[in-house]
């Protein structure tokens, strides 16, 4: 299991050797498509299929008094979050996917790990990606508010490999936290240009990670619900309809932060295996979507199976024919962009499923509209096999 984590976080997007040249297709709300990179070079995540336009803002917090797990001689713990929500502007600078030293950090982590990245793909590349959202853009309100999700990236991954999700759930109608931890990515860029580096890559104690994870995504909901929260439109979020989502060592974290805080209503783990187990009974709505090959209820992750009898209220059990871990994130779509196989599924395909399953878990357990797409089998979604009663 040890050495599955690795490959995941191993893991390389950029191995084609020339970005692909056609331009991108116009969508309906002026973003790029994502069928191949646009003329310039640069890269876009598939349109949100929802209605509204989207804004995005990124803010700095530390948790005082909470030193870092992972380099405590640095002081207390530090958190970038990303917030996609609602806007009635859509014009505007377009958010960013990361900073270039982010995609400089990520991309030579790859090339050190022997991944075969060709010298013509710069390592500036992820720097290009069109998100879909407006920098900044005022949020557009609604009487009672809106559902908040929380999403946590994949072990040595930033909170920009789950843009995708975050756009579409925004354009629902969710307000969306994207949470990076620090020194549990290639590279998060700090205030004043601080890029820290991924410290926790070293570990061999896997459980730490979600549960300290755990930790950092209480104090954001503490921060975002406070009289001073470092959103100025916190006001639009439903504090009373709170979900969370994670990929990878982040799908361990929903559930763990779950266990340990009652704010949190619905969870959704996207292939991750649960190094932290989940705690006595977890009473509140959980799904799980992975890869066939390792969680089907007979696949190779003997977490699944071990920690499915401790949810005990409504709860999702999906895999998905010849998919893959990158299936849930943005890589597959980035791959096809680059003139790289995504794998058996698309890249567009692979997006356009878990943002159905994910949007359909969070529309029927936080808004309580009936979502058949999760009761089992459905023929749109032939690759995907249910596995609850």
């Amino acid at each position: 299991m040890t050495q599955r984590l690795l490959t995941y976080a191993a893991g390389a997007v950029m191995t084609a050797s020339l970005i692909a040249a056609p331009a991108a297709t116009a969508t309906t709300n002026g973003a790029p498509g994502a069928d191949t990179a646009d003329r310039s070079g640069e890269l876009a995540l598939p349109a949100p299929r929802g209605p509204l336009p989207i804004g995005s803002t990124a803010f700095h917090l530390v948790d005082s008094g909470r030193p870092d797990p992972w380099v405590p001689e640095s002081g207390d713990r530090e958190l970038m979050v990303s917030m996609f929500y609602p806007t009635y502007a859509p014009l505007g600078r377009r958010a960013p996917y990361m900073t270039a030293a982010e995609s400089n950090a990520y991309i030579d982590a790859q090339r050190d790990s022997g991944a075969p990245i060709p010298d013509d793909i710069p390592d500036t590349i992820l720097r290009t990606v069109h998100t879909g959202a407006v920098r900044d853009a005022p949020a557009l309100p609604r009487p009672g508010g809106r559902p908040l999700v929380v999403l946590s990236p994949g072990f040595s991954l930033s909170r920009s490999s789950m843009t995708g999700l975050a756009t579409d759930l925004a354009s629902r109608g969710y307000v969306v936290a994207t949470i990076d931890h620090a020194y549990e990515s290639y590279g998060i860029e700090m205030p004043g240009g601080r890029l820290l580096p991924c410290e926790a890559c070293a570990t061999e104690d896997y459980a730490k990670i979600p549960r300290g994870r755990s930790e950092d995504v209480s104090f954001v909901l503490d921060r975002l619900l406070s009289d001073r929260s470092p959103w100025r439109y916190a006001r639009t979020i439903d504090s009373d309809h709170i979900g969370m989502a994670g990929h990878s060592i982040g799908g361990n974290t929903a559930a763990t932060a779950m266990s340990n805080d009652r704010r949190v209503d619905a969870g959704v783990n996207l292939d991750g295996t649960f190094f932290a187990p989940v705690r006595g009974a977890l009473d509140r709505p959980f799904m799980l979507l992975g890869d066939e090959r390792l969680h089907a209820p007979d696949g190779g992750d003997e977490s699944w199976p071990r920690d499915w009898s401790k949810f005990t209220d409504a709860r999702y059990w999906f895999s998905v024919t010849d998919g893959g871990h990158f299936t849930f994130i943005d890589f597959p779509v980035l791959r096809e962009q680059l003139g790289m196989e995504p794998g058996p599924i698309s890249g567009r395909r692979s997006m356009d499923l878990t943002r159905t399953y994910v949007n359909a878990f969070f529309d029927e357990h936080l808004r309580g509209r009936d979502r058949p797409v999760l009761d089992g089998p459905s023929p749109q979604w032939p690759e995907v096999n249910a596995h609850h009663e």
